[in-house]
């Protein structure tokens, strides 16, 4: 059986909990010959022995560090948009999503965290797949400050929200409904141990050591959930599945390797600019199960602090330059276009750091011509942000 998903795992040093995974997928009975796993890793880092492991656990895949990884550019001939990809970051993982573009037989993806492991009770990877195929009526969530909190359900008892949630969006009044929806095509599921949440909120939390001392376990969630229309969310990349249809608009965004030292914004900024996509298109991303157990490895709450400080304010804004963006597109490219352009042409430096949006509206315009050079037509043609 050819692989048709592709499984992204950033990692440098947790690589053994995809045993977990592949052991909750035998036990429920999922098909392993569909995964490709790929290993996105640092040249520093136990290569041979993750190539070891996948072979061990008779799962196809494939280990890429720095080195390997600019000899696929190389492969490919796209050497030239190799800086979209960020070195030493979490947003690495977007290099799996340019492999995925390059090979037609993905129709889907995962993006799997190191430091997670599948939650007990839960069928991994057939619970996402039933996800993106869910066709009726949902639950969907709003409020009246355009955010949905994906921790709303047990809000009162830990009165927690996510990292990337807009300190603006705080306190909002929640808006609940009931819609149907048929088109889901990325399915976000929840953590239970060790909250994700951005360092201000760790630090208030009473946590030094980047964790938090308020834990989540699987009674603090109840069900699964849809964003409302024109409400956004934060979307973290730890466990994920989505369509390949959606890779034009989910570039994982530059943070950590650039001259602003911003970081820790990649997937969430990501999850903005695709939500906007889907307003636009009609599609729908799912919330909820399966869960996850995220255990975030201690670590200084400052080292996240500084990586975060640099785009608090950015943080604050970056919704609403999105929201309007592409409203009479009808593809993920040209929506993601449009914001990219709101993003190069518009005067943000009221803002702290407010040319690093410009940097990233210029990345996202390579991203969409990196993959325009992978499968010619198969998104719009984008304009260089310097043409303009």
């Amino acid at each position: 059986m050819t692989p048709d998903t592709c499984v992204i795992v950033p990692t440098i040093r947790e690589f053994e909990c995809m045993r977990s995974y592949f052991a909750n997928a035998r036990e429920h009975g999922f098909d392993l010959d569909r995964l490709f796993v790929l290993l996105v890793t640092e040249d520093f880092c136990e290569t041979e022995a993750m190539a070891a492991m996948l072979d061990e656990e008779g799962v196809s895949g494939a280990v890429f560090d720095g080195t390997r990884r600019e000899q696929w550019y190389d492969e490919q001939d796209i050497g030239e948009f190799s800086h979209v990809i960020p070195d030493a970051s979490h947003a690495e993982t977007s290099f799996g999503l340019l492999y995925m573009w390059a090979n037609p037989q993905f129709d889907y993806g995962f993006f799997i965290d190191d430091d997670t492991l599948p939650h007990e009770g839960f069928d991994f990877f057939g619970r996402h797949f039933a996800n993106l195929q869910y066709d009726g009526e949902l639950e969907e969530i709003g409020s009246s400050e355009q955010w949905t909190n994906v921790l709303y359900q047990t809000f009162d008892e830990h009165g927690l929200y996510p990292r990337g949630y807009p300190y603006s969006a705080m306190d909002e009044d929640i808006e609940r409904g009931i819609r149907e929806t048929n088109d889901v095509v990325a399915s976000q599921g929840l953590w239970t141990n060790v909250p994700d949440l951005d360092a201000v909120r760790i630090l208030l939390d009473g946590d030094l050591k980047g964790q938090a001392q308020t834990r989540l376990d699987a009674e603090h969630y109840d069900g699964d959930f849809l964003a409302a229309r024109g409400s956004y969310l934060t979307v973290c990349s730890m466990n994920l599945a989505f369509e390949r249809e959606v890779i034009p608009a989910f570039y994982q965004l530059p943070m950590d390797d650039n001259p602003w030292e911003v970081g820790r914004f990649d997937d969430i900024w990501s999850g903005v600019f695709l939500k906007r996509a889907c307003d636009v298109l009609g599609k729908d991303i799912f919330n909820g199960y399966p869960l996850c157990v995220h255990n975030k490895a201690s670590r200084s709450t400052f080292s996240d602090l500084n990586n975060e400080v640099p785009a608090l304010e950015l943080n604050e804004h970056v919704w609403e330059i999105a929201d309007g963006a592409g409203t009479d597109a009808d593809s993920y490219g040209e929506v993601f276009e449009a914001i990219a352009a709101a993003l190069v042409h518009s005067d943000y430096s009221e803002y702290e750091n407010g040319d690093f949006l410009a940097f990233v509206g210029e990345h996202m315009y390579d991203w969409l011509a990196c993959l325009d050079a992978l499968a010619p037509g198969t998104v719009p043609e984008a304009r260089a942000a310097a043409d303009d």
